[in-house]
């Protein structure tokens, strides 16, 4: 018997919309100033990064470090204007479905490579066929990026349809503003085979804002800004960028704070960040990042969960909505994190369309914070004898050094009433990526694939997570995916967070910000530390 779900207490204001909202103003802003940068030929901008480079080919690495260089360099179908997420034509005239099953892309006329050679329909055709080529069983296998792609065709110089297998594919956009979208030229790169990094350098096989003209791996790379691109970004602002790569973070600390360096861009440490907003020599810009934390409860094993001796739904539901009611993500932000995480009180990170707060509206005070009245309330009306014995187990080495205080702290806001009594494990991360999904309620957490609200719903609630949910909400979660209409997609995905919010098989924590720390006459951050979450090099200039 399914037991009774929550209803929601109060109707907040989302915070999605609100992140939303600023983001459009940032853009109005952008457009209304006096003067447009210029590129800067005099002095290069030096970016440090704790980031890795995998692999220069789109086919070899798709890895946020490689990504983070390959979207410099090569060019794209679609991307996203600074401020925002949402997909406009990049090298693309236009781009859309042109029926259920085929999008049509139109490419700018007159296209070329930095080498010279034509950038043509041709080379898109190429590109996406050896994606698949290569990649047979990860990019364009069952759970890839690809595997909704049946052909890629050149009608002409310019034209290129994609044949999809799904009708309506709302994502498909999405994949090829990504990783898997970069378009390359087909005169330099293999077929059916990685191409090594120092060929494509050499052969200036590049058509993004950037060409690169220095490529030591994960030491120091060195971008120079290609005349004859044609994207959505127009003229990069700075001519010569520098990206000189740490094994230490603290390093890159001490050398932005030392002005060794312009930008500093990677995994600073919350205390580092923390002391670093307090010296007048740096600004520390931020903005809401995509990796999500969320406690994940396993439908087996979870306080009168399928798997125990007293198995009750009902009561395991009153079980995780007390979990609800007590946890304070506002204190777990400024204590443990001090800033560089933020309260998130829905599955879908704050910033992306449809994103929502709707566990604002069913549990806690109705603010965002806890209501340990409330929680008691529903143990008793279930019949659950205080306090709880939960378990939770939580990963430092998988999710961070701070996850230790974090569920400490966790741990403090639940037994504070008497109404549970946790116990925490810590463990290894090979051992805590085998068992995730026996523990009774476990440390989770999302790193988006792609800036839309569907990365952070099929993927987690096709596995584990979704273990126990209500199929016809599963059904939901597969149908956004697939509705053409933007409105009625927004309005399902809103929908699907609400249910989840009542049903609780997550229970959404935290979400990352996207931290930079720059020295004082470097500007160009605010516009590109956005929900596109892609730090666009051609933004930054020097004042």
């Amino acid at each position: 018997m399914t037991p009774p779900r929550p209803t929601p207490r109060f109707r907040p204001t989302s915070r999605g919309a609100v992140i939303a909202t600023c983001l459009v103003a940032a853009v109005t802003l952008a457009g209304c100033s006096a003067e447009t940068p210029v590129v800067d030929g005099d002095e290069p901008i030096t970016i440090g990064t704790t980031g890795t480079v995998t692999a220069l080919d789109p086919a070899a690495a798709t890895d946020a470090g490689s990504f983070a260089v390959q979207s410099q360099v090569f060019p794209y179908l679609l991307s996203s204007p600074y401020g925002s997420a949402e997909l406009e034509p990049d090298i693309a005239e236009s781009a859309g479905f042109t029926s259920a099953t085929q999008y049509t892309v139109v490419l700018k006329p007159d296209l070329e490579w930095a080498n010279g050679n034509a950038l043509t329909a041709s080379d898109v055709v190429f590109s996406f066929d050896r994606q698949r080529t290569i990649n047979a069983a990860t990019t364009a296998g069952a759970d890839g990026p690809l595997a909704n792609l049946a052909s890629t065709e050149a009608l002409d110089e310019t034209t290129v349809v994609f044949t999809l297998t799904t009708e309506n594919d709302a994502l498909f956009s999405r994949v090829l503003a990504g990783a898997a979208g970069a378009i390359v030229d087909e005169e330099t790169f293999a077929a059916d085979a990685v191409t090594p990094d120092d060929d494509i350098v050499e052969a200036e096989a590049f058509a993004g804002p950037y060409t690169l003209t220095r490529y030591d791996r994960n030491n120091m790379l060195e971008y120079r800004a290609f005349g004859g691109y044609q994207g959505l970004l127009e003229t990069a602002r700075t001519e010569d960028i520098a990206v000189k790569y740490y094994a230490n973070a603290a390093n890159l600390k001490l050398d932005v704070q030392e002005g060794n360096i312009d930008v500093a861009w990677g995994s600073l440490s919350a205390s580092d960040v923390d002391d670093l907003r307090g010296n007048d020599a740096v600004t520390v810009v931020d903005a809401p990042g995509g990796d999500i934390r969320f406690l994940a409860f396993s439908a087996s094993a979870q306080p009168f969960g399928t798997a125990t001796p007293e198995p009750d739904a009902a009561r395991a539901l009153a079980v995780r909505a007390a979990v609800a009611e007590l946890v304070d993500r506002e204190q777990l932000a400024a204590q443990v994190y001090t800033g560089s995480m933020l309260p998130l009180y829905s599955q879908v990170a704050a910033g992306l369309a449809g994103a929502t707060e709707s566990l604002k509206g069913f549990y806690g005070d109705g603010d965002g914070g806890p209501d340990p009245d409330q929680a008691t309330q529903l143990l008793t009306a279930a019949g659950v004898t205080m306090p709880v014995a939960l378990t939770l187990n939580f990963s430092s080495e998988l999710y961070g050094a701070e996850s230790a205080a974090e569920y400490a702290l966790i741990e403090a806001q639940l037994e504070a009433t008497g109404a549970f009594a946790v116990t925490l494990q810590d463990t290894a991360a090979a051992q805590y990526r085998a068992e995730a999904d026996s523990y009774p309620a476990s440390q989770s957490g999302r790193t988006p694939q792609y800036a839309d609200a569907d990365t952070y719903l099929r993927p987690v609630f096709a596995e584990g997570a979704g273990a126990g949910l209500d199929p016809a909400l599963l059904e939901l979660i597969a149908e956004q995916a697939t509705t053409a209409d933007a409105g009625e997609r927004t309005a399902l995905i809103e929908g699907i967070q609400d249910d989840l919010a009542a049903a609780l098989p997550t229970l959404p924590l935290l979400q990352s910000t996207q931290i930079a720390v720059t020295g004082a006459d470097i500007s160009g951050l605010d516009d590109t530390l956005d929900a596109s979450l892609t730090l666009r090099y051609a933004a930054l200039f020097r004042e």
